[in-house]
């Protein structure tokens, strides 16, 4: 194994309600990124990605609640740091995060170069004007930018260049630790694959040394990390490779998940498009057993009532479900 970038273990966070409840979007969540790795979650919408992104920042303010767990980048565990010492010490430098609506994150009303020195600066306050726009400029230009749009306003952009730019900004400071939340979604085909392709050469080119990528969408990780962990209802239930994830997935979520989504790789003449009916549970009240149960069509009395913890199979492969891998496979096999 390589060194470890990322480790969160049993992390397990949770929004307040104005009605004084508690939302346990993200419960008893662990993973390791390796340093040189890419890890993909996936997952329907609700099921925690975002939040557990938003947690990884170890930046909590209300509505969101640390609850307890370790994030550690490094082998520095930043659980339990004060906001403020985060923001100073942690935040761009350790770990980036790149929010869903990025295209949306730019003030209209500041040129682009003022965002770059805003995050050098929280960082290092006596980098002159200067030194920061010969970095900024060395980083664009390297990255496909061209040095022109630092004197830019966000509106004068494309959505392509919006987005990109935004990750420009995001890892000027070589994190360490990269979290992408859904980076390509509302752009184009086109401008999907240049993002797809800007980070790719990020970590290429070692300015960041790890990647935590998020979408709905299981084919797009395919070509884009090494790993793939599906969420579902703030656990995770299964994580293999992206391979093994995308044209082998054992838990019934993930199968489904799968089987609802044309794949270009198998050829989409003859597929069948499957669907998973129902919602996922109330999670200020999740389920006891499996909390897939009410929406899996191979559930039995057991799966409603046993909780279930992660079992590991294969080569580095994990699934949370009581039902045996062989048994599930010779299932899908017959349908």
């Amino acid at each position: 194994m390589g060194k470890a970038m990322l480790e969160v273990r049993n992390l397990k966070t949770k929004y307040v309600t104005r009605f004084h409840e508690d939302v346990y979007a993200v419960d008893g969540v662990s993973f390791t990124i390796e340093e040189g790795k890419s890890l993909g979650i996936a997952g329907e919408s609700g099921c925690g990605k975002s939040t557990l992104a938003l947690s990884m920042m170890g930046y909590y303010f209300p509505p969101l609640h640390y609850i307890s767990g370790d994030i550690i980048i490094d082998g520095k565990n930043i659980s339990g740091m004060k906001p403020d010492d985060v923001r100073k010490t942690i935040l761009g430098s350790e770990i980036a995060y790149i929010p869903q609506a990025a295209m949306n994150a730019l003030n209209p009303t500041q040129k682009i170069i003022r965002f770059i020195e805003d995050v050098i600066r929280a960082h290092d306050p006596k980098k002159d004007k200067k030194e920061i726009r010969e970095i900024a400029a060395a980083r664009f230009k390297e990255l496909g930018l061209p040095p022109e749009t630092l004197d830019k306003h966000a509106v004068e952009l494309s959505g392509g260049m919006k987005q990109r730019t935004v990750i420009a900004v995001s890892t000027i400071l070589n994190p360490k630790v990269l979290i992408a939340d859904e980076p390509s979604s509302a752009l184009d085909v086109t401008s999907q694959k240049m993002v797809i392709k800007m980070m790719k050469e990020l970590m290429e080119k070692g300015y960041i040394k790890s990647m935590l990528f998020i979408t709905h969408e299981l084919p797009l990780l395919y070509n884009v990390t090494d790993d793939i962990m599906v969420m579902y209802a703030g656990q995770i239930v299964e994580k293999g490779t992206a391979q093994e994830m995308v044209f082998d997935p054992v838990h019934p979520y993930a199968h489904g998940l799968m089987d609802s989504i044309l794949v270009p790789e198998e050829g989409t003449r003859g597929q069948k498009l499957g669907a998973i009916p129902g919602a996922p549970p109330n999670l200020k009240k999740p389920p006891d057993g499996c909390r897939f149960a009410e929406r899996c069509k191979y559930a039995c009395a057991d799966c409603r009532y046993t909780a279930i913890p992660e079992k590991p199979f294969g080569d580095g492969r994990m699934y949370r479900c009581l039902k045996d891998v062989d048994e599930l496979k010779e299932v899908y096999a017959n349908e």
